[in-house]
């Protein structure tokens, strides 16, 4: 089996009745980008940071179709263990949920959604927007990753702040594999699971940043209908990363949501 590489903060506090929260991160970045809110965290229950296949010290394990990673990860998460998705991260997450809910103590989505491409009847991404990332990507990554950044921070009121936040963060673990940053747009861009996120079972929080550029409050609203026994958060005056403009307020509602 495939190891995933992954780091573990305070696992003295992890025990069978105290399960460790796993993050899992968005597009283009690392766990690294989870350092500060991981310690934050840690002071509470244990903590583990994976990294994605494709990205930082996974690297070096392709991103697959979102089923395949999804398996992929699944099987290194721990016994009932809470599982927390950002971006990306949440799409994988719920779709780890699917495959194995009897695993996991309660699902956390935060800024994530389970259409992220735009469509008539649909709030989210614009498709000219992924399709211009895709074609860039293709000539310059590294510019390609801080547009993204960039976009990932529009509107929040420390937007220079938490866009230079994200870029340290990323810069302390190795670069992504370039074909794992075309696939996971791909993933972004194609993976809708609107008709099986009705099927989800675990306690499930949906979080979300009233000025997310990415996943807008309109398709909140509509996931809810879908998921209408998740709790669903917006949290004010935050872009897609609350857990860095916010990151206080954002810990007291990951801890009142694991730990109530």
């Amino acid at each position: 089996m495939t190891q995933l590489s992954q780091r573990i903060l305070s696992p003295d506090l992890i025990t069978d009745t105290h399960p460790p929260i796993v993050l899992l991160h968005g597009w283009g970045l690392n766990s690294g980008v989870f350092d500060t809110l991981a310690e934050d965290l840690s002071q509470h229950i244990g903590v583990i940071l994976l990294d994605l296949p494709g990205f930082g010290n996974n690297a070096h394990i392709p991103l697959g179709a979102i089923e395949e990673s999804a398996e992929l990860i699944s099987q290194q998460l721990p016994s009932q263990c809470h599982l927390l998705g950002w971006s990306l991260g949440g799409l994988l997450a719920q779709q780890i949920a699917l495959l194995s809910q009897q695993n996991l103590a309660s699902l956390l989505c935060i800024a994530t959604s389970c259409q992220f491409m735009a469509q008539e009847d649909w709030p989210g991404i614009k498709p000219e927007v992924l399709q211009v990332f895709e074609t860039q990507l293709a000539h310059d990554y590294r510019t390609t990753v801080q547009r993204f950044l960039a976009i990932q921070a529009m509107g929040a009121p420390n937007a220079k702040a938490d866009i230079l936040a994200l870029r340290e963060a990323i810069a302390r673990y190795p670069e992504p594999c370039e074909a794992s940053l075309l696939q996971g747009l791909k993933l972004l861009q194609t993976s809708d699971l609107r008709t099986q996120v009705g099927d989800i079972k675990v306690p499930t929080l949906r979080l979300y940043g009233r000025l997310d550029a990415l996943v807008p409050v309109k398709a909140a609203d509509q996931i809810a209908l879908l998921q209408p026994k998740a709790k669903t958060v917006i949290m004010e005056h935050v872009s897609h990363a609350p857990f860095l403009s916010a990151r206080e307020a954002f810990v007291e509602e990951i801890i009142s949501f694991v730990l109530p």
